[in-house]
C-alpha cells in the first residue's frame, strides 16, 4: 500500500469518533432465548457462522430446508454438520477456539438477529438423529451456548437491496471458471460447473 492512513487503533479513539451506543442498541440485548427472539431463530432458514482459531477467521454460510438451528434450551442451539468439501474451517476453529458468532437471515427481512457465545462439537447419534433426512444423518452437531442475542440494524440490507428481486449475478465468474483459473486449467471449468449441480444434489444430505 503505498498510502498511509491514519489508524484508530484504541477504544477511547474510536467512542470519540462515534460516540456512545444509544440505550436501545443495549437494552434489546437478551442472554438466553425469549419468546420473541425465539421466533425469528425458528423462522430462519439461512445464517452465516462465524469462527475464529489459530491460523485467523472463517465465515461460513450455514442452510437448511427448515430451521437452520435446533433450540435444545433457552440457552443452547444445536446446528447439524452436513458432509461438504471437508476443509472443515469452521469446524477446526471451534475446536481450538469455541468463540462464535451467528447471523440470522429472513429473506424478506432488512433485519437480522446476532447470536454470540461459545461452541462445541458432538457426533452423539442420537442427537444426530434429530437432523435425519430419509436414511442420512449430519455427521457432527455443533453446540451453541448463547451468550447474548440481539437484533441488527437494518440499514445494511436497506444499503444493498437485497431484497429488490434483481438478479445481480450475470456475468460473474462461475465457480468452475474460478478454479481453472487457480489450477491453470487443470481443473475446473465448463465441465465442472456441469456436473455440479447433480452432484450437489447427490450429496445435499
Amino acid at each position: 500500500m503505498s498510502r498511509k492512513f491514519e489508524q484508530i487503533n484504541t477504544v477511547e479513539a474510536l467512542l470519540e469518533h462515534y460516540g456512545q451506543p444509544g440505550a436501545p442498541a443495549l437494552r434489546k440485548v437478551a442472554h438466553q432465548m425469549t419468546p420473541l427472539y425465539r421466533a425469528w431463530i425458528a423462522a430462519s432458514k439461512l445464517c452465516v457462522l462465524s469462527t475464529v482459531g489459530p491460523q485467523g477467521t472463517d465465515g461460513s454460510p450455514r442452510g437448511d430446508e427448515g430451521p437452520v438451528v435446533l433450540e435444545l434450551d433457552p440457552n443452547t442451539l444445536a446446528m447439524p454438520d452436513w458432509r461438504g468439501n471437508n476443509r472443515l474451517d469452521s469446524l477446526r476453529n471451534i475446536v481450538e477456539d469455541g468463540r462464535v458468532s451467528l447471523l440470522f437471515i429472513v429473506p424478506g427481512s432488512n433485519n437480522v438477529v446476532r447470536v454470540n457465545g461459545g461452541a462445541w462439537l458432538t457426533n452423539d447419534r442420537e442427537l444426530r438423529a434429530q437432523f435425519a433426512k430419509g436414511p442420512r444423518l449430519p455427521a457432527m452437531v455443533i453446540l451453541i451456548e448463547i451468550a447474548e442475542i440481539y437484533t441488527q440494524c437494518a440499514r445494511a440490507f436497506m444499503r444493498a437491496g437485497i431484497w429488490s428481486g434483481q438478479d445481480e449475478s450475470v456475468g460473474l465468474p462461475t465457480a468452475g471458471e474460478i478454479l481453472a483459473q487457480m489450477t491453470t486449467g487443470e481443473e475446473g471449468g465448463a465441465p465442472y460447473d456441469a456436473a455440479w449441480g447433480k452432484r450437489a444434489e447427490k450429496t445435499m444430505w
